[in-house]
């Protein structure tokens, strides 16, 4: 029995796997490819506390990783502040770009659904609702 219970844990693992993008144009050529929107999240994922629930109360849910995976091309922009967390001088630079154009007030989390060439559809941050509502959320600034 124990050893069903493992098998069918890793036979669906893969199903509910998350794959962050950290470039914008890998984002937008998938979601091109696939025919998706984009959800980019402005993140500080060592020193923001709302960012860091949203990603444990949703990005992480079961329910976001299904809808995810079949809806979305998802990318995150993470800005830590703790040196051992600093990223690649190469990826901050893009960071940087993306909050730019995308974050310019700075606001932490901040979640943008973008369609496939890179226009806002909306924006949001952090809401201490379902994982169900968040995804009903999104879904209303697709319309």
């Amino acid at each position: 029995m124990k050893k069903i219970l493992i098998l069918l844990l890793l036979i669906s693992a893969p199903a509910f796997a998350q794959n962050w993008n950290n470039n914008i144009d890998d984002a937008k050529a998938l979601a091109a490819k696939e025919n998706k929107n984009i959800i980019l999240v402005f993140s500080g994922s060592d020193w923001c506390a709302p960012c860091i629930k949203l990603d444990r109360n949703i990005w992480q849910s079961d329910e976001f990783k299904k809808e995810s995976a079949e809806k979305w091309v998802l990318l995150k922009a993470d800005f830590p502040k703790k040196k051992q967390n600093a990223l690649p001088e190469a990826q901050q630079k893009h960071n940087d770009q993306l909050a730019e154009k995308y974050n310019r007030e700075g606001y932490f989390p901040l979640v943008v659904v973008i369609d496939k060439t890179g226009k806002v559809l909306g924006k949001t941050g952090f809401k201490n609702i379902s994982p169900k509502e968040y995804i009903e959320l999104l879904h209303s600034m697709e319309k």
